[in-house]
């Protein structure tokens, strides 16, 4: 059976976003409005399709192609991308019950956040391909690891250096709680 975030874990997922979308737009020196205007949300497990749930990641990001219908007879159907950052309560849950209270839910959430985040920055920006080869896509993974080390370095916090220590070891902080 799942675990889902309860009523009072939302809220510090939703403060891990806020925040993050506060210090990946200070880091990449855009607006906090910029950044929303990627499009992209946020679910979480309760909510999420069959296809959004990956065993064995925090999040998975999803990439959708809206097309609008154009608004002239001739013109052509204007079309975007829009991510959905898909939290795997479960993981999450899991990893920080594992690790007896060694990881807390708030600097955790705020790493996934702002990884997420830079994520969809990148994607959006088109500094790499969505559907890259799996060697590139391992390699954007370190790449955006680094990046979120920086992202999250002005913030000073004991327990988000333990969650920035466990990601930085050769181990993934994942297979760490299994």
């Amino acid at each position: 059976m799942p675990r889902y975030f309860n009523a009072t874990q939302i809220p510090f997922t939703n403060k891990a976003f806020n925040d993050a979308e506060k210090l990946v737009s200070r880091n990449f020196r855009i607006s906090e409005g910029e950044l929303k205007r990627k499009r992209y949300d946020v679910k979480t497990l309760a909510h999420l399709e069959e296809h959004e749930i990956k065993e064995g990641a925090f999040a998975h990001l999803c990439k959708y192609v809206y097309e609008r219908p154009a608004r002239s007879f001739n013109a052509d159907k204007e079309s975007f991308d829009f991510y959905r950052i898909c939290l795997q309560d479960n993981i999450i849950l899991d990893a920080v019950e594992r690790a007896n209270s060694f990881i807390k839910l708030n600097p955790l959430m705020l790493y996934i956040a702002t990884h997420e985040l830079i994520h969809v920055l990148r994607f959006s920006n088109g500094e790499i391909d969505f559907d890259a080869s799996v060697e590139e896509k391992e390699r954007e993974e370190a790449i955006v690891h680094n990046l979120t080390k920086i992202v999250l370095q002005p913030v000073k916090h004991h327990d988000l250096d333990i969650v920035l220590d466990c990601f930085s070891s050769s181990f993934n902080i994942y297979e760490l709680f299994n």
